[in-house]
């Protein structure tokens, strides 16, 4: 089954590329369809199961962490809702029940490797986010620690990376050094987790808030998922180029040979990339979790 849409009726709703928020007074409903995106642009046609696959990984990182966050249930049913069991059969795996929180407004990205715009960025001036880095790196190369590297989060389009000095200005220095320091402190831990699962993580973006109630930091939004996550395999890492990738790699490698103009909006995606991208996912999620995906 996949589900690109939710309609539940009566409640005020926000739609992301991915997830669709329903406010429930007091607490949220966040539901994670199964819509891919690519090039800023939302594709036509879903990866199954890809919402269930998201949520599944995000609660088990929320488990592992030990870390305040701010989900309260993943039981569609707690959102004490009139729904037909069709609808809660549908929205079973892919719902999280959250506490409200004032969001901070930057993605608080941790990058151990130089991918992505980082090596866009060090290509052209020896930087990422402003901070120097060692010289003769290339693409891919295992950084000598972990940097973080904030960024802006856009309504649309990218996020703009930014300079520390920009958190501090925004947020003050004792909120920009907990969350450098929170974020850091996560993204190792989480690495080691994966390395031992035979999986690099290359770099993440995580999300903060603030408890609405009693002022408390939360990491909040999805965490450590193959979306918001660079994984890479330790069987096939090479630094020197673009490594394979769990996440939409075969989406945007059709894309790239279709001829699309990236600038109109993208055609269908035909049943083999769906089928392998779906399967790439089911990989992320049985590698990082050590379980059987459900849904199968």
């Amino acid at each position: 089954m996949t589900l690109l849409e939710t309609a539940l009726e009566g409640l005020p709703k926000r739609q992301g590329k991915v997830r669709d928020v329903y406010d429930l007074g007091d607490r949220l409903l966040m539901i994670a369809s199964d819509r891919i995106s690519a090039y800023d642009w939302v594709m036509p046609n879903g990866i199954p199961d890809k919402g269930r696959i998201l949520t599944g990984v995000s609660m088990f990182w929320f488990n592992q962490l030990g870390v305040s966050h701010h989900v309260l249930s993943t039981d569609v049913q707690d959102a004490r809702l009139n729904l037909s069991a069709e609808i809660v059969e549908a929205l079973t795996g892919r719902s999280m029940i959250v506490k409200k929180a004032a969001v901070i407004p930057f993605e608080c990205v941790v990058r151990g490797y130089l991918s992505g715009s980082g090596w866009r960025e060090y290509r052209q001036s020896g930087t990422v986010c402003n901070e120097r880095l060692p010289e003769g790196l290339v693409e891919s190369s295992k950084l000598d620690r972990p940097y973080f590297t904030p960024a802006t989060k856009a309504e649309s389009g990218h996020d703009e990376n930014v300079s520390y000095s920009v958190l501090v200005d925004a947020l003050g220095t004792v909120e920009a050094e907990t969350l450098r320091d929170r974020s850091i402190a996560l993204y190792e831990q989480a690495g080691e987790r994966a390395l031992a699962q035979g999986l690099i993580l290359a770099d993440t973006k995580f999300e903060w808030g603030h408890d609405r109630e009693t002022g408390e930091i939360l990491l909040i939004d999805e965490v450590l998922t193959p979306d918001s996550s660079r994984f890479w395999s330790t069987e096939t890492y090479q630094p020197g180029g673009p490594q394979p990738s769990f996440d939409k790699q075969f989406v945007r490698d059709w894309l790239d040979a279709s001829g699309w103009d990236k600038s109109s909006p993208p055609p269908t995606l035909p049943d083999d990339v769906v089928a392998k991208t779906r399967e790439k996912y089911v990989d992320a999620y049985e590698t990082l979790t050590g379980q059987a995906f459900p849904w199968k």
